[in-house]
């Protein structure tokens, strides 16, 4: 078997096979062989077929299987050997007339190569924003936590600092939905002044257009979808069942010990103190992911390379389980190109920064998920040998395996950008994170 390149440019190669009878003939010869000693064929005992009828009846569709097992073989290990980085798969250009009776075959394939090409995570400054609570923020949890613990007292009359409890209603969308839900949450005085007033057992004629300060209570109180909820301007009754004004709860022991257990808590600046760290634990998260997001941005953007996109395009026609016309596969390239090129530039970030995810790595990694998955349902303490069970067992699923290692890589690829990108860290309180990041869309 003689194989060779020829490199079309730095992106494109064709590579041919040319396999002699020598490659496969013994191969061909010995499966014969046996088909002889086992054939069943009409008029013939077992054993004592001549050879020329087996070759007659099976020896083209062995010898098609032999070379193509070894025209496989072959490929695969030139391209291992010669530590060729490819995309897709090698495509076989079609030969109309190929012929299987001849002694030596010659095959070729189109290679769509990877790009070389560096990734400097210095060029362009991202920002690391690092969200603090604010005195707001913690005051306004404390006087949620009240209200949650406080005493509902029921009233005959909506007043303005009510909780209604009622049903919404409208025929024509199908809409009949139980809603609870404090004033504070209606928008503008017009609105407000329609429920203050109004006694237990009446029905409202409500506009839905500019009712809540949120567009996202349409859709948790009427039960739309949010597509319909954008601009929702329909007419919808509410029947009020009932009227409550929430006494709050006192900030007292007793109330410092249900939140937070018995005397780990005695005052209320220790009890803003565990909101801080509580919600701060919570916005490195969201700190993290966006940074993750900004950096990977940026170096799609930045980092410029040429793919092999026709190729790409030809391999991506061929490559599903029904071949898809030139306009699809070009739409499926369009949509593919930005996760290539981002799957390029992480896998040269792990190569030049040898990051690396171990199994122990990974055992470990799972082993806290577990364990923060088990906190959530009061299980505070599993033994070692309980963690180490679950994780082997989570492990032994190859889909978990490759989810988890994802998910660790980005992890390790976080603490890499934090080491070495060009980061600008801004300190700014949640409410400021949400309208400079989201533009106040949350």
């Amino acid at each position: 078997m003689n194989i060779t390149r020829e490199n079309i440019d730095a992106l494109n190669a064709v590579v041919k096979v040319n396999i002699e009878k020598e490659d496969y003939n013994d191969k061909v010869t010995k499966i014969l062989t046996d088909y002889k000693k086992t054939a069943n064929i009409p008029g013939f005992r077992k054993g004592h077929v001549p050879m020329g009828l087996v070759k007659k009846q099976y020896g083209k569709a062995v010898l098609v299987d032999e070379v193509n097992k070894l025209l496989q073989e072959g490929l695969n290990k030139y391209l291992v050997e010669e530590k060729l980085d490819i995309l897709g798969n090698p495509l076989p250009r079609m030969q109309e007339e190929f012929d299987w009776d001849a002694e030596t075959f010659s095959f070729e394939f189109e290679l769509g190569l990877a790009p070389e090409f560096s990734v400097d995570l210095k060029e362009n400054a991202v920002t690391q924003y690092n969200i603090v609570a604010d005195d707001k923020m913690i005051d306004g949890q404390v006087e949620n936590i009240r209200k949650q613990y406080g005493k509902l007292i029921s009233q005959d009359e909506v007043t303005e600092v009510s909780e209604v409890t009622g049903v919404f209603s409208n025929e024509e969308k199908e809409i009949e939905e139980n809603a609870t839900f404090s004033l504070d949450k209606i928008k503008g005085k017009r609105n407000l002044n329609k429920f203050v007033g109004t006694k237990v057992g009446e029905t409202l004629t409500l506009k839905t257009k500019g009712l809540f300060n949120e567009d996202n209570d349409l859709v948790n109180f009427l039960k739309v979808s949010n597509e319909d909820a954008n601009g929702l301007d329909i007419e919808v009754t509410f029947k009020i069942n009932e009227a409550n004004t929430r006494e709050l709860a006192e900030l007292n022991q007793e109330l410092f010990d249900k939140l937070f257990g018995e005397g780990n808590v005695t005052s209320l600046e220790e009890v803003k103190e565990k909101i801080k760290e509580d919600a701060e634990r919570q916005f490195v998260q969201q700190s993290d992911q966006r940074l993750l997001n900004d950096v990977t941005e940026g170096l799609i953007e930045n980092t410029k390379f040429d793919l092999p996109a026709d190729f790409l395009k030809k391999w991506i026609q061929s490559a599903g389980e029904q071949e898809l016309t030139p306009e699809q596969a070009e739409e499926e390239y369009t949509k593919s190109e930005k996760g290539l090129r981002y799957q390029l530039i992480q896998d040269r970030l792990v190569k030049d920064n040898e990051v690396q995810v171990q199994f122990e790595d990974l055992k470990e990694f799972s082993k806290q998920m577990i364990k923060a998955q088990m906190a959530q349902f009061g299980q505070m303490n599993p033994s070692d040998q309980e963690l180490e069970d679950i994780a082997a067992r989570i492990l032994s699923n190859q889909e978990e395996v490759r989810r988890l290692t994802d998910q660790l890589l980005s992890q390790k690829l976080l603490e890499l950008f934090k080491e070495k990108a060009n980061l600008k860290k801004k300190e700014v309180t949640y409410e400021n994170f949400v309208k400079e990041v989201y533009g106040d869309s949350q």
